[in-house]
């Protein structure tokens, strides 16, 4: 899905380098006809540089004091130039490339770093075929219901689902004003229903407004993941799940469970945890369950890297479909 996108946006950075130079040469038409004085300047300053640069070569006598006299008269023209521009109603920088990144001139780098932009158009086309994309436009803060969880103490349970998720959430939101600095993870675990989902999509939400990067697997995506990486060697994949900001593990321990997955998916889930790169895991698995279904090694990172959050209550997808219909 993903294994195209660096040269998807070198091409995106082609495309504006040349869409630039397009507006540029309009922009300069336009002066053209309208003030071809300002033109004439342009010349005139292009002449002066191309003889500054052959006296400077030259290093004939009174160079110095030649090369001093066009310098000023360069800098004489061009502040007319900007006089008479403003004076129209043009901005100084009219008559310039104008990128959209100056930081790196629309290439996507600075020197041999990849400039910030760069992650920028990588976030945008992930979104833009992502099913994260999708889903946020219902999942999200803005639509959570706390009428959705009962009042009422669940017998075995230390308090109501109401006060259980109202707790979930202030984590949540910890979670979220502490991500730059801080290294939890966190793993949401209990019934089919109860939540999990939708908070994990209400926090991507909130990080991806915030600037970083989200990823969304469901444990079924991430296990053909693995098989992309080791057998395809998906460089841009691995890369990505390894380096995003965070990354939500949906309906873990619901992948088909082989020797191999069991295997990648630990040595990934130590990778992530040794860079301490973030994940947010969900599943509708009890927690001896998860140890059961994954390796011993597995189930200790799992509890005991991860901040626990246990969702119980009636299925609130149900709950909200009865209110709908009353």
């Amino acid at each position: 899905m993903i294994k195209s996108y660096n040269s998807k946006i070198m091409q995106i950075y082609e495309e504006d380098r040349i869409s630039a130079e397009n507006s540029l040469k309009q922009r300069r038409d336009e002066i053209e006809k309208n003030i071809p004085e300002i033109m004439k300047i342009e010349r005139e300053i292009g002449m002066l540089g191309i003889k500054l640069s052959i006296n400077m070569l030259n290093g004939s006598m009174n160079t110095d004091a030649l090369i001093a006299e066009q310098k000023e008269k360069i800098t004489d023209l061009r502040m007319k130039k900007s006089e008479l521009l403003v004076g129209r109603g043009y901005t100084m920088d009219y008559l310039e490339l104008q990128y959209k990144c100056n930081k790196c001139k629309d290439t996507g780098y600075i020197g041999s770093e990849k400039c910030p932009c760069f992650k920028s158009k990588l976030l945008e086309l992930y979104y833009e075929n992502s099913n994260l994309n999708r889903m946020l436009k219902e999942n999200n803060f803005s639509n959570f219901n706390f009428d959705l969880y009962s009042r009422t103490k669940e017998i075995n349970e230390p308090k109501s689902p109401r006060k259980n998720i109202e707790d979930i959430l202030s984590k949540a939101w910890s979670f979220i004003e502490e991500f730059a600095d801080s290294p939890e993870n966190l793993m949401f675990y209990g019934g089919p229903g109860t939540g999990k989902t939708f908070l994990s999509n209400c926090i991507a939400r909130e990080l991806i407004d915030r600037g970083f990067f989200v990823v969304y697997r469901t444990s079924e995506e991430l296990s053909s993941d693995f098989k992309k990486i080791r057998f395809e060697n998906d460089l841009v994949m691995e890369e990505i799940l390894l380096n995003c900001d965070l990354l939500v593990i949906d309906d873990l321990g619901s992948e088909q469970i082989t020797d191999f997955s069991k295997t990648e998916f630990f040595n990934f889930l130590n990778k992530k945890l040794l860079r301490g790169s973030k994940m947010l895991v969900a599943t509708n698995n009890g927690l001896e369950k998860l140890s059961q279904l994954y390796s011993e090694r597995t189930s200790s990172r799992l509890l005991g890297e991860f901040t626990l959050c246990k969702f119980y209550g009636k299925d609130i997808r149900v709950n909200k479909n009865i209110r709908e219909k009353k």
